[in-house]
């Protein structure tokens, strides 16, 4: 009987996410009347803005990641090897993100780095992109934190840090060639969920003026039919793509350490 209860209960979840799903790729295909088309798709892939804001969105989307790693790992491992009473206060902040609203992030980012400030990062373009950055960082310290200190439990870091220690090797090698290996499953688990995140995200990137693929999609959500539909079920394939990606890394690197 359980087992009855629970194939009904699956079989429910997957109409409640498919059926959104499949309308929304089965009106995209309809701008051609009468028939089945991908004008949606040409159109929109076709469109220098979609090019442009997705671009954008990608390039800023590598450069969080590649701040967020230097950020996190460094952290997690430092709280791990020497100082595990705060890890709780650490763990603490690290999910402030999900309880503050991102408008309240980027309106007190304007506030303290406006042009009339002490440091006023949004009077040039290359200073709000930094800003920017630093907010997308901010909102995916969450998952980043959680997958590297979850990669962290996984390994005994106290003897390989001896280990590395006893061979002459210091704190940045130690890092770099040591632990930054042993949790790369982790780390790239962090990174492809941040990606998600950057290329979905809209708030920071609207308010900051920033020609990102969010403020982008919401743009011809408001002005268009099909084409919205259309980027709709592109950005779903890519945050299917990166959690894809996620089992596929996790799985190879299980079978290497099997054999």
């Amino acid at each position: 009987m359980t087992r009855i209860w629970s194939w009904i209960a699956l079989t429910f979840g997957l109409i409640y996410f498919a059926l959104p799903l499949i309308g929304t790729v089965e009106f995209s295909l309809r701008m051609r009347r009468g028939e089945y088309s991908f004008d949606a798709y040409r159109k929109v892939l076709a469109d220098p803005r979609f090019q442009e804001t997705f671009s954008y969105s990608v390039v800023m989307a590598l450069a969080t990641i590649v701040f967020g790693v230097l950020l996190v790992v460094p952290t997690a491992y430092w709280v791990r090897l020497k100082l595990p009473r705060l890890r709780p206060y650490v763990e603490f902040l690290t999910l402030m993100p999900l309880v503050i609203p991102p408008i309240v992030i980027v309106f007190g980012y304007l506030r303290l780095y406006n042009t009339s400030s002490w440091l006023p990062l949004t009077g040039t373009t290359m200073g709000t992109n930094l800003l920017l950055m630093f907010g997308y960082a901010t909102l995916s310290l969450p998952y980043m934190y959680r997958a590297v200190d979850t990669g962290l439990r996984s390994i005994d870091v106290g003897t390989l840090t001896e280990a590395a220690q006893s061979l002459g090797a210091g704190w940045v090698t130690i890092l770099a060639r040591v632990i930054l290996p042993n949790v790369l499953v982790a780390v790239l688990s962090g990174a492809f969920l941040t990606f998600a995140i950057v290329i979905g995200e809209f708030v920071l990137a609207a308010l900051l003026n920033r020609p990102a693929f969010g403020p982008y999609l919401q743009l011809m959500g408001a002005n268009r039919a099909y084409e919205p539909a259309a980027l709709a079920v592109i950005a779903f394939a890519i945050t299917w793509a990166c959690m894809g990606l996620i089992q596929l890394v996790s799985r190879f690197t299980r079978h290497g350490r099997t054999a």
